[in-house]
């Protein structure tokens, strides 16, 4: 059994995790089993080859290089060194093969163990092949030269097979060990480029799962089966929301998950995963999690992964816990809610002695009865922008034939006092006749938000334009300034609910971000559109368009805008 923190070595690395003393003896060991087996045989057959002394000394010398081969310690000695053991095993074999010649011939074929030795060690190539060959010649000849009767030169062509099957032999093996050996760097090259990579990669995941877990965003990363592949410390934290109390680790079905009412139960196939799961790609998507003082309001987003075919491999899920948000919107909305009937009560109170002044109005001056109109009228407006501050879908309309041209005559006058401080010049340029079947009082709102609101941001002076036309039995309307403007990111948002532009807020413009959310809800509600265009510096300009309200009877006039440029459409 292998344990922690140790590896088994493997067969083609056993040798070299042994050490260069025992390689070496266990490479020249095979001989030397060899070499006894040859004495048992020459003990039991011919006895009489321990009386040779070629034969002794052979076998001595066989002794004592394997003795040699684990006694000296070869790796402090330069790696060539080890060569010393088979440049002698040719001479001992041939010193074997000339002591027993006469009962086994085929001694010669222990020289294949030496010549392996050299062809694969990768030191000295050419001479291991050079020295291999002259140890064949001397083993086969030497027999022949050292015979009392001489020797004739077909006695020495007759054994020359066998030196060339060495020299073939022994240049086979080192072609085989070169191409071993180039494989085998290659091998560590790539061995060595694997294991960067890998600690690369693990150093990636390492910062990728540290990255992961700092981030305040609970998220899960499934595969296309549902099966949970990352998920940050966030959002286990946030799981845990969802647990029932009496059940330690729940099924999916049995988390308690609730729609944005926080008491509605979501279906198991609607919850965030399951959505995911089946490839849908969704943002904001609210839930809660858990129930009581503990649950959690929790939005959510899914993107889908896909392969470059677009097939299904997972997706990500992202939760993002808001329940301070959502507390906070709450609470704002509480504040709203009770300022807006706290000032009902003053308001009914100036409308109700408006009233009565001017019930007495034929007595009054006519400037005098102008501005309590104006106030009477302006008081009405800021009770129903009491009443629509947080109820703007309820806006309810009583459509009636209205002039078009009094209704912008008489948002100019109520920002009147406010042009004169500014020292902004108001220009009307409206069609007329042109009357629409609309809600006056309504519209009216509209053309007061944005007239004063052009005012408003045109502090350093300059023109507010109201334009007013017709096309088919479309009334078009334009309110036009020159003042601060808005950046790209600002007229995003500029028809977003309580929205300040940063300029405003830093140059201490009244107003709480409602003019145009609610314009922009009469405008739908009439079945229009409206739209902004602004630059920085140069001014903003706000269109909208109510369809169909003008009978046969309006034709499209000089003030057309047919060719105006397009403005980007309030979101």
């Amino acid at each position: 059994m292998i344990h922690s923190g140790q590896t088994q070595p493997s067969g083609g690395h056993f040798f070299r995790l042994q050490g260069e003393r025992k390689r070496v003896f266990l490479t020249q060991l095979p001989l030397s089993l060899i070499m006894v087996v040859a004495v048992l045989i020459a003990a039991v057959i011919y006895p009489q080859s321990f009386k040779e002394p070629l034969f002794l000394a052979a076998l001595v010398m066989h002794v004592l290089l394997l003795i040699a081969s684990l006694a000296i310690p070869w790796g402090k000695f330069p790696r060539s060194a080890v060569l010393f053991i088979p440049y002698l095993d040719f001479v001992a074999i041939g010193l074997f093969r000339g002591g027993n010649q006469q009962f086994l011939t085929a001694v010669g074929l222990l020289i294949f163990f030496p010549v392996f030795w050299l062809a694969s060690s990768g030191l000295a190539k050419r001479t291991s092949v050079v020295v291999s060959v002259l140890a064949a010649l001397l083993i086969v000849w030497l027999p022949v030269m050292t015979a009392p009767g001489g020797f004739t030169l077909e006695q020495l062509a007759r054994p020359l097979l066998f030196p060339i099957v060495v020299l073939a032999y022994s240049i086979t093996v080192v072609g085989v060990t070169n191409t071993m050996n180039v494989q085998r760097k290659a091998l560590e090259t790539k061995d060595v480029q694997l294991r960067a990579a890998l600690d690369s990669s693990q150093q990636r995941e390492r910062l990728l799962e540290t990255v992961v877990d700092t981030v305040a965003v609970g998220l899960v990363v499934v595969d296309a089966g549902g099966n949970d592949m990352l998920m940050n410390a966030t959002q286990r934290k946030l799981h845990t929301f969802a647990f029932p109390k009496d059940i330690a680790d729940p099924e999916e079905k049995e988390l308690l998950v609730f729609s944005a009412d926080a008491v509605t139960p979501v279906a198991a196939d609607e919850r965030p995963v399951r959505r995911a799961i089946r490839g849908e790609e969704f943002t904001n998507y609210l839930v809660w999690l858990g129930s009581g003082e503990k649950s959690r309001a929790v939005s959510t987003a899914a993107r889908p992964m896909l392969d470059d075919q677009g097939t299904f491999h997972g997706a990500v899920i992202a939760f993002h816990d808001v329940t301070e948000t959502m507390a906070a919107l709450e609470a704002k909305n509480d504040f709203v809610s009770n300022v807006s009937h706290e000032f009902r009560t003053p308001l009914t109170s100036i409308q109700g002695y408006l009233d009565m002044a001017l019930e007495d109005s034929a007595e009054l001056p006519a400037d005098i009865r102008t501005y309590l109109s104006i106030a009477n009228r302006n008081v009405d407006r800021l009770s129903s922008l009491v009443a629509d501050l947080l109820t703007t879908d309820s806006v309810t309309l009583e459509l009636t034939r209205q002039n078009v041209a009094r209704l912008v005559a008489d948002s100019l006058a109520s920002a009147g006092p406010m042009a004169e401080r500014n020292k902004v010049t108001l220009d009307s340029q409206v069609q007329e006749p042109l009357e629409a079947l609309i809600d006056g009082r309504r519209v009216g709102q509209v053309l007061d938000n944005l007239v004063s609101n052009a005012v408003k941001y045109s502090p350093d002076g300059g023109t507010v334009t109201v334009r007013t036309w017709a096309e088919g039995a479309d009334l078009w309307c334009e309110v036009q300034d020159t003042g601060i403007g808005m950046s790209g990111g600002e007229q995003a948002q500029a028809f977003t609910k309580f929205f300040r532009a940063r300029t405003a807020v830093q140059r201490s413009i009244p107003g709480i971000g409602l003019g145009l959310m609610i314009s922009k809800t009469i405008v739908a509600k009439h079945g229009g559109t409206i739209s902004l265009l602004s630059e920085r510096n140069v001014g903003t300009t706000i269109r909208f368009v109510l369809p169909g309200c003008l009978g046969t009877g309006n034709r499209t006039s000089g003030l057309g805008r047919t060719s105006a440029p397009e403005l980007e459409d309030a979101p």
